[in-house]
């Protein structure tokens, strides 16, 4: 498939690859030409996605990570490279949410909140903008934060609070890297379908409020395709330190 948001020549890794956001990205950038790392806990899933994608004709490897442990972060790039050769993108997308209010956070809840959603980017991205470096090879990060992190919500302090520090970091990352040839940006999106979400779209409360925000509907997975694939490859090669909302307006909407 030859267009603008072509993939041929990449390695890509995709974190938190078991469901949701990460699935899809896989797809994308395999179906684009990129040989894709798959990398989660849950490796049964990542298996069957590794089949669905030889299936189509692309080229896909499943490693196992915990983004919570650097080691197993570690551990994975070594197995990536070990297969393809150097990740020269990497989709930083694993990640938690927690709905509660700020009252009832307890400490070890923060803690996870905070080790999923922002040390596991950090880890993440700096192993793989380390071995781009050292490699001597350009490439791309693109950090999967929220348009919680750009604005907050009732009940989301910890989740808002994680989103808004991945943005921060993603500035920093980016100022530090960009001089050396490593790219990176964070998409910010607002609510889709997706596992993590599906059981608070169930409610009555959550549909009227999709109902009232600017696009009155949710996100549909493929409306994520083309302002991932901006970040994540050469079309987006001035980009440096954006963080992207797609939302459907939600953002400036009411939340």
């Amino acid at each position: 498939m030859t267009t603008e948001f072509d993939m041929s020549g990449k390695v890509a890794m995709v974190t938190g690859a078991s469901s949701g956001f990460g699935v899809h990205f896989a797809k994308i950038m395999a179906a684009r030409g990129a040989k894709v790392v798959v990398a989660a806990r849950r490796v049964e899933r990542l298996e069957a996605l590794v089949a669905e994608i030889k299936a189509d004709g692309g080229e896909a490897l499943a490693v196992p990570m915990d983004v919570t442990d650097s080691a197993s972060i570690i551990a994975a790039f070594d197995l990536a490279e070990a297969a393809f050769g150097t990740v020269t993108m990497l989709a930083n997308n694993a990640g938690v949410a927690d709905v509660r209010s700020a009252l009832k956070i307890g400490e070890d809840d923060w803690d996870k909140m905070i080790d999923t959603n922002l040390k596991g980017v950090w880890i993440a991205g700096q192993q793989a903008a380390k071995r781009m470096i050292e490699a001597g090879v350009s490439g791309s990060i693109v950090n999967t934060a929220s348009i919680l992190g750009l604005r907050v919500a009732f009940g989301q302090a910890s989740y808002s609070a994680s989103k808004a520090a991945v943005i921060q970091l993603t500035k920093s990352m980016a100022l530090e890297w960009a001089g050396k040839g490593v790219r990176v940006n964070a998409l910010c999106p607002g609510y889709f379908l997706t596992e993590m979400t599906a059981a608070a779209f169930d409610s009555p409360e959550a549909q009227a409020y999709l109902n009232s925000s600017p696009a009155g509907r949710p996100g549909g997975m493929d409306e994520m395709t083309a302002p991932f694939l901006l970040l994540a490859s050469d079309a987006g090669s001035y980009l440096h330190g954006v963080a992207l909302p797609v939302d459907g307006g939600q953002s400036i909407g009411r939340m």
